[in-house]
């Protein structure tokens, strides 16, 4: 599925659980110290109730050079287990700054070899130009654009929702 970048906002509310997974022909960066880390036109969006959409890009485009896997696990029941990934360049890091599910469950199978980064954690990333803020709190790792509309999970007092 194409998107084009003038559509209506989307209510994260209306995201379906368990989630839903979306094909974005839209030009998606992620850039880190002057470095380029991704960059893609191949993204897929994953769209869960009460969170902005995580954009995954193909592992052929990015710079897994600069990635360096970390020793966190976590599992979602929809997804998987997850890995995460570091960015190191020049003895620099950003921790944790990426994750990826490298044998998702089977509903999930397109999110194999790709990478999602938390915007939080690298220095930007954008979606057709648009630079994205982050999903508050430290476990999601949503991009907000202007295309989607909260509240968002992850901030103080929302863990229950």
């Amino acid at each position: 599925m194409s998107t084009s970048d003038s559509r209506p906002p989307e209510s994260v509310w209306d995201y379906p659980r368990p989630p839903a997974v979306q094909e974005d022909d839209r030009r998606v960066t992620v850039e880190c110290w002057g470095e380029r880390v991704a960059d893609t036109g191949r993204a897929v969006r994953v769209l869960e109730t009460s969170h902005p959409p995580v954009f995954y890009i193909p592992a052929a485009d990015v710079r897994t050079d600069l990635l360096r896997i970390d020793s966190r696990r976590t599992l979602c029941e929809w997804k998987g287990a997850a890995v995460y990934w570091d960015i190191v360049l020049d003895g620099r890091v950003r921790a944790r700054a990426a994750w990826s599910y490298p044998q998702p469950h089977a509903l999930y199978d397109i999110l194999r070899e790709r990478f999602a980064f938390y915007p939080s954690r690298v220095d930007s990333c954008t979606v057709a130009g648009e630079a994205v803020r982050a999903q508050e709190g430290d476990f999601y790792g949503g991009w907000i654009t202007r295309e989607v509309q909260g509240p968002f999970k992850g901030g103080p007092g929302t863990g229950c929702w």
